[in-house]
């Protein structure tokens, strides 16, 4: 307290003020006290005065350094004297009352003491009192027994007006059950199972509950278990109806799951008072709430996924999954409008009603698969599981969102069942697509042996059925499954063009059997040329068919590429589709060709050439249908021409022979050349020239100057060979053994490469070679 009054003395006194403060505070305090030290014992006391001084002096000179400053220094001194007085007395007062209540609290500890003290005392002798005593206790046993059992016998007393209404609350109950009151029944059955636990548990209290004292209360209340199974039959029957009677009547409905909701909670209450003692009535708990799901998810299944026949066709599937899709949203949006009213929250209804039928459905689409499904069966489950289940057809109608979230359950089928049943679909399109495509051979090949001629298109040009047929059967296809996945139309996509390769195989195999049932045909059949045609058009448009349907199923702007195995196979029946077609044109070309040359082709001006284009306008024409340039039939005329001269039919006798000959091809060449122009065939695509060079050599006049143009034709067609110029030699007639020999030793020193853009002339003309000169006869050679 000192050391406290010493800091808060002002540092505005000066040192006489301090002076008698400290005079004020010494008397009081420090120096008449006997507990208070003496001096230098307190050094913080010294030093806290000492500044103290020093700040009041530094605030006194700053204050009074001015005269003007004196004249109020009588009023400072009258001020801080008065503070120190105020502040001294609130020291004392403080002092004073921390000293009363010291003096007060030690007071009260010495009545306590007391107190204890005489407490302690009175305590020893109430134990010494109870010690001697104690054989008094054990004569008050009988008493405590006597009192159990007067509590027993008035417990049974209580209890024996309920016990002897059991029999007549059971019958009550029972008519109550008739009459479909199920809130009565299940108020008396709660009464009797009340009273009937209360009778087991004080049996359990008091230890009496052995197997006698059970089988003789389950007797007397043998009954209560007969209304409690007859009960929960009209509750099950009620909820196995629940979805009907929600939106007739929905007060059985609701009376059922207020019986539900009361067991529950009996169920609770028990188990929660059977734990401390480790008894719990029978028939407890009794889950009804558990029941009551099970009900309703065993009335889903047998209501709506009921097995169909085995002998079920496709339209009966495709009915069955309809049925199917109008019953669970019509069931569904009962639920929501009706029942979800009637339940309480927690059942969360809805939910649980959506969640049975897809797990439900589920387990009915496991079971039809275990059935032996055709392509159309699967294409409408696949169909249906993927698109239509979570649509808003379906699952996703706007009448169930947002409470109902499909998405949440997993997947209807798992996804490896579902990609088997796209490799099962697949395989069986494709034994589909086979099969098909077998018959629409086999048709295609008897209408080759009709007489009717093949339908054109509007174009003009001759086509049948199959390429149409074909196509749409793979479009048709490759479009259904679009409906499914983008990954299971590419693979139908990459099977069709799989199966278009062995078609093409069989077609062209069918092309080969007719065209050798043509050669040996006595008659020449009236269609033949016709449907070899039709099938080089349906190969045509079999790739430009294929080329569409690779752009609907990628994009049109992609460029579209047939696959090269494809390609080939197309190819190679157009090529022998070609092959016959020039083999007709052959063999109506061959038996003209047999006149030339001859002394009477020479002075006919006309009816050969006629005669060969009147043939050839024939095939151009119908080849021209082909979208294909009659190219091919200008190298056949031109080959069977050269080749006709080569045959050594005729060796001109004279000049004028010669001449002659000459005059007649060039005219011949000029005659087919103007054919062919007319035909569309442009003169720079045509090989016409070739006869004309070879009149040259037969024309010429100095045969000195064979060897110089025979080497000029052998730049021209370096496919020549020297058979080929050894019968030109022949030709003419006039050409010595030595000439021969000089011109037949350039030919073999100056052989010639074929260039990449020559079109051959010589190579497909076969020639007999000449004999050697040194054999007089073909069986007399040396």
């Amino acid at each position: 307290m000192v050391r406290i009054g010493v800091f808060i003395f002002p540092t505005t006194l000066e040192s006489s003020d301090l002076d008698i403060a400290t005079k004020v505070m010494g008397p009081s305090v420090d120096e008449d006290s006997p507990a208070s030290p003496k001096d230098g014992e307190w050094p913080e006391v010294e030093k806290a005065e000492k500044l103290a001084r020093g700040a009041a002096l530094k605030w006194a000179s700053g204050v009074f350094c001015y005269p003007k400053k004196l004249e109020g220094l009588g009023q400072y001194h009258i001020r801080e004297k008065q503070r120190n007085i105020s502040i001294q007395s609130r020291i004392k007062s403080t002092v004073q009352s921390y000293l009363e209540g010291v003096s007060m609290g030690l007071e009260w500890l010495h009545s306590a003491t007391a107190d204890v003290q005489q407490v302690e005392k009175e305590l020893g002798s109430v134990q010494q009192a109870l010690a001697s005593r104690a054989d008094i206790f054990h004569s008050l046993q009988q008493l405590q027994e006597a009192a159990e059992r007067h509590a027993q016998l008035g417990s049974v007393v209580h209890m024996l007006p309920q016990l002897f209404s059991v029999h007549q609350l059971l019958s009550q109950a029972f008519d109550f059950l008739e009459g479909w009151h199920l809130l009565d029944a299940h108020a008396v059955l709660m009464t009797l199972e009340s009273l009937r636990d209360e009778v087991l548990s004080q049996l359990h209290i008091h230890k009496l509950l052995n197997s006698l004292h059970l089988a003789s209360v389950e007797s007397y209340f043998g009954g209560l278990l007969d209304l409690n199974e007859s009960l929960a039959k009209h509750l099950w029957h009620v909820v196995a109806h629940g979805t009907r009677l929600v939106s007739e009547d929905p007060t059985l409905f609701v009376s059922a799951l207020r019986i539900i909701e009361r067991e529950e909670r009996a169920d609770a209450a028990l188990l929660e008072k059977a734990h401390p003692l480790g008894y719990l009535p029978p028939g407890r708990p009794k889950c009804w709430r558990q029941r009551f799901f099970e009900v309703v998810q065993n009335t889903v299944v047998a209501s709506l996924f009921q097995d169909i026949p085995s002998n079920f066709q496709s339209q009966q599937f495709l009915r069955h999954l309809a049925s199917m899709q109008n019953s669970i949203l019509t069931e569904l949006s009962i639920v929501k409008d009706h029942m979800v009213q009637c339940c309480p929250p927690h059942y969360d209804i809805l939910t649980a009603f959506a969640s049975m039928y897809h797990h439900g459905l589920a387990s009915h689409l496991c079971h039809i698969l275990t059935r032996d499904l055709d392509k159309q069966e699967i294409f409408a489950l696949l169909h249906w599981v993927i698109h239509v289940y979570p649509s808003s057809e379906m699952m996703a109608h706007p009448s169930l969102l947002p409470e109902v979230d499909v998405s949440v359950f997993g997947r209807l089928l798992p996804l490896d069942t579902v990609e088997y049943l796209e490799e099962t679909y697949l395989g069986k399109v494709e034994a589909s697509i086979t099969e098909w495509m077998q018959k629409i051979l086999e048709m295609e090949f008897e209408e080759w042996l009709s007489e009717k001629e093949p339908d054109s298109d509007y174009q003009g040009c001759l086509q049948t059925s199959l390429p149409v047929m074909v196509m749409k059967m793979l479009d048709e296809n490759i479009r259904a499954v679009s409906l499914i996945s983008d990954s299971l139309q590419q693979k139908v996509h990459k099977m069709t063009l799989g199966r278009l390769e062995p078609f093409l195989s069989s077609l062209y195999e069918k092309l080969v059997e007719f065209g050798k049932g043509h050669q040996k045909a006595t008659t020449t059949p009236k269609c033949y040329t016709s449907y070899v045609l039709a099938t080089l058009n349906n190969c045509l448009a079999l790739r430009t068919s294929i080329a569409v349907l690779d752009r609907n199923k990628t994009s049109s702007l992609e460029p579209t590429v047939l696959p090269p195995s494809l390609s080939v196979a197309l190819e190679k029946v157009q090529k022998k589709a070609v092959k016959l077609l020039l083999e007709a044109l052959l063999a109506e070309l061959q038996p003209l060709f047999t006149q030339l040359p001859s002394h009477q082709w020479l002075t006919d001006e006309s009816q050969l050439m006629s005669s060969i284009c009147e043939v050839i306008d024939k095939h151009t024409k119908e080849f021209g249908r082909t979208q294909t340039s009659v190219s091919v039939s200008e190298h056949l005329v031109v080959n069977q021409y050269v080749g006709a001269l080569l045959q050594k039919r005729m060796v001109c006798r004279n000049a004028e022979e010669r001449n002659q000959m000459a005059r007649r091809m060039v005219q011949d060449a000029s005659w087919l050349k103007e054919f062919f122009s007319t035909l569309g065939l442009e003169e720079n695509k045509q090989t016409l020239k070739v006869i004309v060079d070879l009149q040259e050599l037969i024309n010429l006049k100095d045969s000195s100057m064979l060897s110089l143009e025979v080497l000029g034709f052998m730049a021209k067609y370096p496919d020549v060979s020297d058979d080929h110029i050894s019968i030109l030699l022949d030709l003419r007639g006039d050409i010595t053994k030595e000439i021969r020999h000089n011109v037949l030793e350039m030919v073999a020193q100056n052989l010639q490469v074929l260039h990449e853009n020559y079109k051959p002339v010589f190579s497909n003309i076969l020639v007999t070679s000449p004999e050697p000169p040194f054999c007089l006869g073909k069986t007399k050679c040396a």
